[in-house]
């Protein structure tokens, strides 16, 4: 079992950086592939941006890439999102979703593939 908490989301003006914190609970953080998923209203959850249990791979959405920033740090159980050159449309409710690797060097995107999730933080950028 797996409990994850995010942090850092709020109110950010076109341009800014916020940067996003989900803690994990567990001691086998280390094993869990990590997402950030987003869901603006009307939309689908989709994902962000995704590392791998061991670091080696990351994902970014078409659309956040080069701007965002996905790390993780084992020795604290926690997974952070460098959001930087905000733009009005990476508005959306944030969330944190965790994986186990079950022995594939694959990086699962899809949201039904993520076992455990946050409760979601909200980014909100103002033009």
């Amino acid at each position: 079992q797996v409990r994850l908490v995010e942090s850092g989301g709020g109110l950010v003006q076109a341009g800014g950086s916020l940067r996003l914190s989900c803690a994990a609970s567990g001691r086998t953080f280390s094993s869990y592939n990590m997402g950030w998923f987003r869901q603006a209203p009307g939309k689908e959850r989709d994902c962000a941006a995704a590392i791998s249990w061991s670091g080696g791979s990351t994902y970014y959405a078409a659309s956040v890439k080069g701007r965002f920033t996905i790390v993780r740090d084992d020795a604290k159980n926690t997974v952070y999102l460098q959001m930087n050159s905000l733009k009005p449309e990476d508005t959306a409710i944030y969330y944190c979703a965790a994986t186990g690797n079950g022995g594939s060097s694959l990086l699962p995107l899809g949201a039904f593939q993520y076992n455990y999730w946050g409760q979601g933080t909200q980014v909100t950028v103002s033009s």
